[in-house]
Parts: structure tokens; C-alpha cells; sequence
């Protein structure tokens, strides 16, 4: 194995992701108050724009189908407020690490594997911005340059579980399949690589398995069990 793509919510980050949702939105709606958006709307616009992303064909980034649907439903321009959300992200956004558990085992992983010379790329949902991306990678006790590519929503033009969106990543960094690990706590959006050719290690610790579909992995375990994993690479 030479690359290793890893998920961060709910893997290298654990969190409980419903009530990451209820603050993160709690806190959005709360900044975005003054500024005269309604509390339901936003809420309703924020998810058009989230389905937006993850529906992209590629032919777009993920940040301009996202600013596309939000313009429609507010009748104006991305560029008024946008300081406004991104000041958000850099900051009220934080409080959601209140719904996740950091857990120190994340750093060693990622320290044992850059010790063995692989190749780590961060192959997060892109449907948030930058900003909001590096956050919570530092909430998992982790550094932006621990990672040779992070995966946002200015970067990206698909979404998981589009198989597109890890062929995008394969291509971009001319990475083998055969030689190349996703690591993920979630069966639809993450074993779907598998696919591709990739090795999947499945963590199990923030599992998210929604159709209940059977579970196809070549690994899988606890953050604990990962550790032991990657030692053995």
C-alpha cells in the first residue's frame, strides 16, 4: 500500500452527527439572524444547496452549484454576505465540536503512516468550505499539512458517493487504485470506492450504514484496531 485516503466525520474525527447538525445549523442560523435571513429558510436553503453539491456532475465546482441555489432562493448576490459565512466558519462553526469526540489515536495513525513514507490525502465530503474543513481537522487533533490533498467544496466538482468524485482524486494525483486504501466510517459514501479497485478499511467506532445494505470490506474495526493496522503495513 503507497496512499491512503481518509474520511474525517465520524472517522479520523469521531462526532455524533445528528447533534453536530443541530448545533452547526443552530449556530449558522444564529449568525445569519441580523442580517435578515429567517431561521427555516436558510435552513431549507442550506440543505437545496448541500443536494446541489452532491448531485454535481462534474461540470461545475461544488462552491458554485452551492452559491447557484442559494442566489436563486434569496434573489441575491453570493458576494453580499458571503464575509458574513465565511466569518462563521472561521469561528461560531467551532462551537459544533461539541458534538464530536476527539480521540488521540487519530494523530498517531496519521503519524505512523507518514513515518512509513505513504501518501495521506483527506478525502472529506467536499460540502464545506476551506475554512470550515481545516477546522475540523484541527478538532481531530490534526494539521491541514498533514495531508497532500483535503477535498472542499472549491476544489471538487463531485460529491460522494458518486464514483466520480474518488476517480477525480485518483486522476489528480496519478494514484493506482491497487495501490491506494480509503479509510471511512461510512458504508454507502466510502466501501463504494471499493469499486474503483481501492482497499477499504471500514471504522467502525461512528458507523453509518443508512439503507442497511449488507457491509463489503476488506477491513475493518475500531480506530484502535486501524492503529494496529497501519502498524503492520
Amino acid at each position: 500500500m503507497k496512499n491512503i485516503l481518509f474520511d474525517l466525520d465520524g472517522t479520523l474525527l469521531p462526532m455524533n452527527e445528528d447533534l453536530f447538525v443541530k448545533v452547526y445549523f443552530g449556530e449558522l442560523t444564529k449568525k445569519a439572524k441580523p442580517y435578515g435571513f429567517e431561521e427555516n429558510k436558510l435552513t431549507e436553503v442550506w440543505w437545496k444547496g448541500t443536494a446541489a453539491m452532491v448531485k454535481n456532475d462534474g461540470s461545475r465546482s461544488n462552491e458554485a452549484a452551492f452559491w447557484e441555489i442559494y442566489q436563486n432562493e434569496f434573489g441575491i448576490s453570493k458576494d453580499k454576505y458571503y464575509d458574513v459565512f465565511i466569518d462563521f466558519y472561521l469561528n461560531e462553526f467551532n462551537i459544533a465540536i461539541s458534538a464530536c469526540r476527539p480521540n488521540k489515536l487519530a494523530n498517531e495513525i496519521i503519524t505512523i503512516c507518514k513515518e512509513k513514507g505513504l501518501r495521506l490525502f483527506l478525502a472529506t465530503n467536499p460540502i464545506f468550505p476551506k475554512e470550515a474543513t481545516e477546522n475540523r481537522i484541527r478538532w481531530a487533533g490534526l494539521n491541514p499539512s498533514d495531508f497532500e490533498d483535503i477535498t472542499t467544496y472549491e476544489t471538487s466538482c463531485y460529491c460522494k458517493p458518486n464514483l466520480a468524485y474518488y476517480q477525480s482524486i485518483l486522476d489528480r494525483h496519478n494514484l493506482v487504485s491497487q495501490e491506494t486504501m480509503m479509510i471511512g466510517n461510512d458504508v454507502q459514501e466510502d466501501l463504494i470506492s471499493k469499486q474503483l479497485g481501492l482497499t477499504t478499511f471500514l471504522v467502525t467506532d461512528c458507523l453509518l450504514n443508512r439503507k442497511e445494505e449488507e457491509i463489503i470490506t476488506d477491513y475493518q474495526g475500531s480506530l484502535s484496531d486501524l492503529l494496529e493496522f497501519i502498524k503492520k503495513i
